[in-house]
């Protein structure tokens, strides 16, 4: 479908010539020519969302005045939060996200006709991507069939979804889908799906080349800015609105400079770069921002590792963490197999349209700071955020320390110095549970004998996620590592649950290369999968026997992965303490099988001559790794494996579908239904209402990630969503995860804040989904959302500082309306939960003049109105009344987080995609 572009009133069209093709472009030096402005200071990354603007300028969603406003940017110290309108260049998605917004799209279909409009009027206008990489388990590890085996569960347990999916590939335009088996969708994008310049026709025919940009329903999208390519993560509403050609209403961000100077040192890995990065973003403070890198410090850094620190932008905060175009851009280019006239094309843009960094590259930024390469080492983080940055040495001793807290119900200080000498996992004598100091610990019978587990015995290590496994020098690490471990005779502790997921098949082609991958079966690093699996949750479950001595024992288990979330409740139910590792670093762990052991001194096991083995002994040079990257990841590597991308295997293949304009709804499926978001709905918007007498459904803390609020993991036959199964006979075995039945709304709506590890406030004492009922007694949050619903009560929610902080997950916002909520009323919201919340139709509120839940003193058995809402202005204050349960009243003022004019107009439709419905069933 050809592009459109605007009628660019300063005539910045121009013609680039490369080799012997000529393509036209929006120059940015002809804008500073045509008097709108000096733009020679900007960063790369605002020079991307610049060029956009004159590309679309049209008089009405992107004026003059916009393009003029980046120069005002640079002269105002990096700062102008003027809104525009942007346009990314196409969409991404993975399964979990991808499946309800393709449900949307179905559904939008049947509502467009109930309007009386055409349902060929529903499709993406943008390129679409869905990769299938969420939805393998690891139900089988540690030998050579678990590859094939959990490929065959995955469809035993996902053909609703999938035959939906491919449903959706034929009946769609402008929709392509990545099968199961592939890889992740991150690293699929990076190493080919972007094109770091795009290039398509447009509506004149002339081949248009500029920057490409993108948006994805993960929050992980930002991976791709390590290869300069402008995306990030939003909700599946906001892609949704995206793909259907609507622009995406933003404030021109802060750009936050990140100068990077010397280079990595013998030991270290990108892994260890990013974990300090990310913490020294975290404190610094960049929500909303883009965060740019620049210093003579990318003259050492692979294309791998910016990726990796780009993938990461979740987790300090940032809209995105950028990396312009340099040689290395180039170099990976070519060495990932695109075409010589792609890698051509980008550099001669690059250098044309001033988006090179060169010698002389000096932007403005908003604010900047500086981190030399060099004092980076070795590094975890946990046990709980990926900010809770650990230097190796001192893993040990923070152990020791948390669990202190835990076993004594407080928070201790991380310099306190308290490790447990324990027996780092060795069988006792003895079969009776007992205590050593502030330590847990129980035993697990096996056929021979037992073994002892205790707090901090390492039941999971799982080389996983995009965030590492996209990045051959870890990779080739961890297989070095594991095989000089295996030369000696080690291997992992028998409870340790170990498993291999890249995030695409040309890992396995170079380890396979370098021969790496029988040393790292030897160990028990099998291939499981080639998707998120343990990173998102999907790690499957323990061994019975281990499950049951941690639950009976309350032990804190603990996992280690090579991935980019590690929340409390995400990896797995029976597993308390996370910590975040670079690949090498987790196999480590997987040898020694205990967070209470110092790897960095203490001995790592004994060799077959029973001496002591040692980190320093298994850990290989830095030139070694380079070696066999050189070797063996090659750009014939990625050409043969992403030659037939979208073909699948004999699966996929034989998946059947009908060819039909609208889906055909199967009423007894319980992965897939049609929402009730468009049913009965009327051709005119209404209007925003006051909200009068509201009861609270939950009172949270600070913190509280779409991780608490979405549904995610896996759930028991004994929740609302396991009730509402088992009554469809549906027995638990079958139940798969929260995520795979995303295109089931009655599943997830029961699910919707109810992780295991969230705390509601208004229960002392009790963790997990539930609140207060009308009747003022503990009920399930869905069971007490449903009785206010029948009586007609509004609903509201009260939480902290960065609420919705984590992934971009719809669903956090969808169950939230879903259940009745009208407001949030938080300290501060994360970017884009915010912003779903909105696409939704639920209105967030924040505290000011000082006010918390806790200054408040909030029990939940209030109730609230807010007023000024049927007149509301983009970030106007609005009076609260908050009614205590004895009679008294309290008035304070909120700012309403609707932030600009557009989203008013998405909150008197109840939510953007109705908002686009209506204006294409009208057109």
């Amino acid at each position: 479908m050809p592009i459109t572009v605007g009628q660019d009133t300063a005539k910045t069209r121009k013609t680039l010539s490369v080799g012997d093709q000529s393509f036209a472009y929006y120059s940015i030096p002809a804008a500073e020519a045509a008097g709108l402005g000096d733009f020679s200071k900007l960063p790369a990354a605002l020079k991307v969302v610049l060029e956009n603007m004159l590309r679309f300028e049209d008089g009405n969603t992107v004026t003059v005045d916009d393009i003029k406003a980046f120069a005002e940017w640079a002269t105002k110290g990096g700062k102008n939060p003027r809104e525009i309108a942007y346009r990314p260049a196409r969409v991404l998605m993975q399964d979990f996200t991808g499946v309800p917004a393709v449900v949307d799209l179905a559904a939008m279909r049947d509502g467009i006709k109930h309007l009386g409009g055409d349902p060929q009027k529903i499709n993406p206008l943008n390129p679409v991507d869905l990769v299938i990489d969420h939805s393998v388990m690891i139900d089988e590890f540690g030998n050579p069939r678990a590859f094939q085996m959990n490929v065959d569960r995955e469809y035993e347990r996902n053909m609703e979804r999938y035959t939906f999916l491919k449903w959706g590939q034929t009946a769609f335009n402008n929709f392509r889908v990545v099968p199961p088996g592939t890889g992740i969708c991150h690293q699929v994008n990076l190493e080919y799906l972007s094109q770091t310049v795009w290039s398509d026709k447009d509506q004149n025919g002339d081949v248009v080349a500029y920057p490409d940009t993108l948006v994805g329903t993960d929050s992980h999208t930002t991976m791709v800015n390590g290869a300069a390519v402008l995306g990030w993560g939003v909700g599946g509403i906001e892609a949704e609105a995206a793909m259907l050609g609507q622009p995406i209403s933003m404030l021109i961000p802060e750009v936050v400079g990140f100068k990077l100077t010397g280079r990595m040192v013998e030991g270290t890995t990108g892994t260890d770069l990013v974990l300090k990065v990310v913490e020294m973003l975290r404190e610094k403070g960049v929500v909303s921002k883009f965060v740019e890198f620049y210093g003579d410090g990318l003259n050492n850094l692979p294309l791998a590792d910016r990726a990796t620190i780009a993938n990461m932008a979740p987790e300090y905060g940032a809209t995105c963490g950028f990396f312009p175009i340099d040689e290395e851009t180039l170099r990976y280019l070519r060495n990932t197999g695109r075409e010589d006239d792609r890698v051509a094309l980008v550099e001669a843009y690059a250098k044309e349209n001033g988006f090179w960094r060169g010698a002389d590259y000096d932007p403005v930024y908003t604010d900047t700071l500086e981190l030399d390469m060099g004092t980076i080492v070795p590094a975890i983080s946990g046990p709980k955020r990926p900010q809770d940055y650990i230097a190796l040495d001192s893993a040990a001793t923070a152990f020791g320390h948390y669990v202190k807290g835990i076993r004594e119900g407080k928070d201790t200080s991380a310099s306190s110095e308290v490790r447990w000498e324990g027996e780092g996992g060795a069988p006792e004598p003895t079969d009776i549970p007992g205590d050593e100091g502030h330590h847990k610990r129980g035993f697990v019978p096996t056929e021979k004998s037992h073994y002892q587990l205790h707090d901090g015995s390492i039941v999971i290590a799982s080389i996983t996620s995009c965030t590492n496994t996209s990045n051959p020098y870890v990779m080739i690490g961890a297989g070095l590592v594991a095989r000089k471990a295996a030369a000696l005779g080690l291997t992992r502790k028998p409870w340790v649950k170990t498993s291999l997921a890249p995030g695409s098949q040309v890992v396995s082609a170079y380890l396979e290369a370098a021969d790496l991958q029988k040393d790292l079966d030897k160990i028990g690093f099998n291939l499981v999968g080639y998707g998120c699996t343990t990173c998102i949750g999907n790690s499957g479950p323990l061994a019975e026997e281990i499950s049951k001595c941690i639950n009976d024992n309350d032990l804190i288990g603990t996992s280690i992965l090579s991935g980019n979330r590690n929340f409390e409740g995400r990896i797995s139910p029976d597993v308390r303490a996370n910590y975040l590792a670079s690949p090498p670093l987790v196999v480590a762990y997987a040898l020694v099988g205990d967070m209470n052991v110092d790897i960095t001194k203490d001995s790592l096991g004994k060799d077959k001559d029973g001496n002591d083995v040692y980190l320093k002994d298994i850990w290989p040079t830095t030139k070694e790794i380079a070696d066999l990257v050189e070797q063996t990841v090659t750009r014939e590597a990625f050409q043969s494996k992403y030659a037939d991308v979208f073909k699948g295997d004999e699966k996929w293949q034989g998946v059947e579908v009908p060819q039909q304009e609208t889906y055909d709804w199967p009423s007894t499926s319980t992965y897939i239904q049609n929402p009730p978001y468009f049913q009965n709905m009327s051709k005119e918007p209404g209007t925003i209402s006051n909200i009068e007498g509201a009861r609270v459904l939950a009172l949270l803390g600070d913190m509280v990630t779409t991780d608490h609020i979405s549904p995610a993991g896996s759930f028991k036959d004994t929740t609302p969503a396991g009730r509402y199964l088992t009554e469809r006979q549906v027995p638990s075995r079958e139940f798969n995860s929260y995520g795979s039945r995303r295109g089931n709304h009655e599943v997830m709506m029961r699910g919707t804040f109810a992780n295991i590890r969230i705390k509601n406030e208004m229960l002392d004492g009790v963790e997990g989904g539930y609140t207060k009922g009308p009747d003022g007694e503990q009920a399930a949050i869905f069971d007490a959302a449903m009785a206010y619903q029948e009586n007609g009560t509004p609903l509201v929610i009260f939480g902290g500082e960065q609420y919705g902080a984590g992934s971009s997950r719809d669903w956090a916002a969808k169950g939230t309306a879903l259940l009745g909520v009208k407001a949030v009323i938080a300290e501060s919201f994360e970017r884009i939960h915010r912003s779903n919340l909105v696409g939704m139709g639920v209105v967030p509120l924040e505290f000011t003049n000082g006010d918390t839940r806790k200054s408040l003193k909030l029990t939940g058995d209030e109730t609230v109105s807010i007023s000024g809402l049927d007149t509301i202005k983009p970030l106007q204050d609005v009076p609260c009344t908050i009614t205590y349960a004895d009679g008294t009243e309290k008035e304070i003022t909120l700012k309403c987080r609707i932030d600009t004019a557009i989203e008013i107009e998405y909150i008197e439709h109840g939510g953007v995609l109705h908002y686009v419905l209506r204006n294409l069933a009208a057109s």
